[in-house]
């Protein structure tokens, strides 16, 4: 029987048909050590469920869609609704409804494109730059309540845990 690659998107894994299908592979080919898969899934674990406790510190009035999308407009200067649901993937209808509601707020305002006047572009407000900070600060704050609990040794770990992350997350930036 050939061997047929599939993609199990509920573990973001992909694995060959024919052996264990929860079983992950290497992107070249052969399996992951057993020792490897588990760190792999504690890791996944914990990060997404460190990302959901700091979601819900910072929610601050705003949704997750609301948030994650006043955060794009910022990182990507003034897009356009097009481009920011690109990064969102989000549909465009669901963008117009996000924006709208921030705009509403005003966190964001659209501004006409100087070089062509019927493209529309998004840009952050004062009130959208303070709300991220007041977001970030409550991350930060947060973060550093439950690291102050750690031991010392702990917290020197984790340090260095945090550079290996970095390095983890821009590997595929090198």
């Amino acid at each position: 029987m050939a061997l047929v690659r599939k993609t199990n998107y509920t573990w973001g894994m992909t694995s060959i048909l024919g052996t264990d299908i929860n079983a992950p592979a290497v992107p070249g080919g052969g399996e992951f050590d057993t020792a490897e898969a588990e760190l792999a899934a504690r890791l996944r674990t914990a990060v997404t469920r460190l990302h959901r406790r700091l979601r819900q510190q910072a929610a601050g009035g705003l949704t997750p869609s609301q948030a994650s999308a006043l955060v794009g407009v910022e990182h990507l200067g003034s897009p356009t609704l097009g481009a920011l649901a690109i990064r969102e993937a989000v549909q465009p209808p669901t963008m117009t409804k996000v924006v709208g509601a921030l705009e509403e707020l005003g966190y964001v305002t659209r501004v006409t494109d100087p070089s062509d006047r019927r493209v529309a572009r998004l840009t952050i407000t004062p009130a959208g730059s303070e709300k991220l900070r007041a977001i970030r600060s409550l991350k930060t704050a947060f973060l550093v309540d439950r690291l102050h609990r750690l031991e010392p040794g702990d917290r020197a770990a984790l340090a260095n845990l945090t550079d290996l992350l970095e390095r983890l997350v821009d590997m595929d930036e090198s």
